[in-house]
């Protein structure tokens, strides 16, 4: 599995980026609730030891056993389902003694990300043909209907848009792409309108159905802690300004108020925008696009389709997070549960990243030569 390698192939900027907006995250965290600093400290800790050991694993080998990874990631999903640690109703952890939880969908993000990445690269060829995409769709439907049976909706639609755009990436046809889009979005469209004006909603759960209403109609029910927490979080970011209330003297900030609740995961933007401003937004937001770009730019260089996926995936995934994330937290879309990528707190998040970060240095490390 480990193999010799150039250190000039290291990509060091892409370490040092994550390293730098993981520790930059640690600091958000203890602004908005010191208990969970020490955690998260360890948490950078493992991901550090995660990234180094993974980059120097040959990521063909893991490739070579795919199907093991995917059948493990399927059975541990239906255990987490059967007897996982429950809370408001939703079954999406593992309770560690000592540890915490650990949230298994976060790491099929990274094992669903190498698997499509394989099947893209074997069927190059004829991957717009019928029996190919059914082939494809099947592999991507089953760990997906698990995660949305957990209940985690936001994560099987985040890992639904992770391989669509690998999938695009791979070769899809155009035909096909407009499509799908002619389909989808008139059926958003039908979707919101039946949420909106059905009395008796089926397949969404009550919680999935307020959020989706308090997003069309944000004035209706000023009480709902849906509209709450997101308008108190743009609040937060607003009341920063240009550099933000940490370098300020005297006010309350919303967290030393708790106005927002679970400020440290899913609204841990409205920390930053607070205490940082404007400046501080700006510099989390760059940070984010400057290693997706690394990331890009490793796919580009890759030697094989499978390397150029994986690093197009975990692209991907840190786009759509970030923008999801960002964008409840400024009230731009509905509430959701995806956290800020290297930032929020979540010991699962961020290792799993971190596995995926030390993935992709692999596949930089294997650069093909010109």
């Amino acid at each position: 599995m480990l193999k010799t390698y150039q250190l000039r192939n290291y990509n060091f900027t892409l370490l040092v980026l994550v390293l730098l907006l993981t520790s930059m995250g640690v600091v958000f965290i203890n602004l908005a609730d010191s208990s969970f600093t020490t955690k998260q400290i360890l948490g950078l800790v493992l991901g550090l030891g995660a990234v180094v050991f993974m980059s120097l694993v040959d990521y063909n080998t893991l490739c070579k056993y795919w199907w093991v990874l995917y059948i493990v990631n399927c059975i541990v999903l239906l255990m987490v389902k059967l007897v996982g640690y429950e809370v408001n109703g939703a079954r999406r952890w593992f309770k560690i003694p000592k540890f915490g939880t650990l949230q298994p969908s976060e790491f099929g993000k990274i094992i669903m990300i190498i698997c499509v990445a394989i099947f893209l690269e074997k069927h190059k060829d004829d991957l717009n043909r019928f029996k190919t995409l059914a082939k494809l769709a099947v592999l991507c439907a089953v760990p997906i209907l698990l995660i949305a049976i957990e209940t985690d909706l936001s994560t099987s639609l985040d890992l639904t848009i992770i391989l669509t755009m690998m999938i695009f990436v791979g070769g899809l046809s155009y035909k096909i792409i407009v499509t799908v889009l002619a389909v989808m979005v008139p059926s958003i469209y039908g979707l919101l309108y039946y949420v909106d004006h059905a009395k008796n909603i089926i397949l969404l759960k009550e919680y999935q159905v307020s959020r989706i209403k308090t997003f069309l109609h944000p004035s209706d029910d000023l009480s709902q802690d849906d509209v709450l927490q997101q308008k108190n979080s743009v609040m937060a970011i607003g009341s920063g300004m240009l550099q933000g209330k940490q370098w300020s003297e005297g006010g309350i900030t919303v967290s030393d108020a708790n106005l927002v609740s679970e400020q440290q995961t899913d609204f841990i933007f409205s920390i930053v925008g607070e205490r940082f401003g404007f400046i501080g937004c700006i510099i989390v937001i760059a940070f984010l696009l400057l290693i997706m770009l690394q990331c890009i730019g490793i796919a580009r260089k890759a030697r094989n389709v499978s390397g150029m996926l994986i690093a197009t995936g975990l692209a991907s995934m840190i786009c759509f997070q970030s923008f999801i994330n960002i964008g409840v937290a400024t009230q731009l879309l509905p509430n959701t549960g995806l956290p800020l990528p290297f930032v929020s707190y979540g010991l699962s998040s961020l290792l799993s990243l971190m596995i995926g970060v030390g993935i992709v240095l692999n596949v930089g490390l294997q650069r093909r030569k010109y």
